[in-house]
């Protein structure tokens, strides 16, 4: 594919593998654990590709409200792939980045978002970007109060300022946001950084998501005119 038209950042909305459970007769978090090895297998795609960023909406701030065994295992789940599994990642020369809150997540936890980080911090395939306890109102929200407790003045605010207040280091605008399961919303997922994306909404769930899908939706992307409001 030409990287001329192939998007710098894709963002993924990894909707459906609850559902996608059910309809095998399996247990919800059977969804859980398939999702998050497809996340893998399509960040890994997608930097063949030419993408250079993918951003994983991976949990919510809003999903502490789920059952306590189901966010048990997700934050399990994570922590699986903060320790063992970055090592792969490491491997394949994929930088991992944490954006979202500490708040309510375990010291454990946040040391091996700190360790990764830090293990991976030099590599250059692709950086993925991992939306965790994540919320987009919050984030913009934690940007405004360090602008407060900073002094800054109010004629001093533009976009470009707000910008380095975000979650992450240097992580760009997105260009393009992939959706699965159906679901034709955004979910509070990463407001600033969308203002421009251009959106891609399927039908399939995330664990059926594969590469043909992938590259279906970077064809897609490609023949779209981004006029960014000229």
């Amino acid at each position: 594919m030409d990287e001329a038209i192939v998007p710098t950042h894709l963002g993924l909305i990894l909707d459906g593998n609850r559902r996608w459970a059910k309809e095998l007769g399996l247990p919800s978090l059977e969804g859980h654990s398939k999702g998050y090895d497809n996340l893998k297998d399509i960040a890994k795609a997608a930097f063949d590709r030419g993408v250079q960023y993918v951003s994983a909406y991976i949990f919510s701030t809003e999903n502490w409200d789920r059952t306590k065994k189901e966010v048990s295992y997700l934050m399990s789940l994570a922590l699986r792939m903060l320790t063992r599994d970055v090592a792969e990642l490491n491997k394949e020369n994929i930088k991992l980045i944490w954006l979202g809150r500490p708040n309510n997540l375990s010291a454990k936890l946040l040391k091996a978002i700190k360790n990764a980080e830090e293990l991976t911090k030099n590599n250059t395939r692709g950086t993925l970007c991992l939306c965790f306890n994540y919320g987009g109102k919050l984030e913009l929200a934690d940007a405004f109060k360090i602008l407060v407790e900073k002094g800054t003045k109010p004629d001093e605010i533009t976009p470009d300022l707000i910008s380095e207040y975000l979650y992450g280091d240097n992580v760009p605008a997105i260009d393009l946001v992939i959706r699965t399961s159906g679901e034709k919303r955004i979910s509070g997922f990463m407001l600033w950084r969308i203002a421009y994306s251009e959106l891609e909404f399927l039908d399939k769930y995330w664990p059926d998501f594969n590469s043909d899908d992938l590259d279906a939706a970077l064809l897609s992307y490609s023949k779209r005119h981004r006029r960014f409001g000229k």
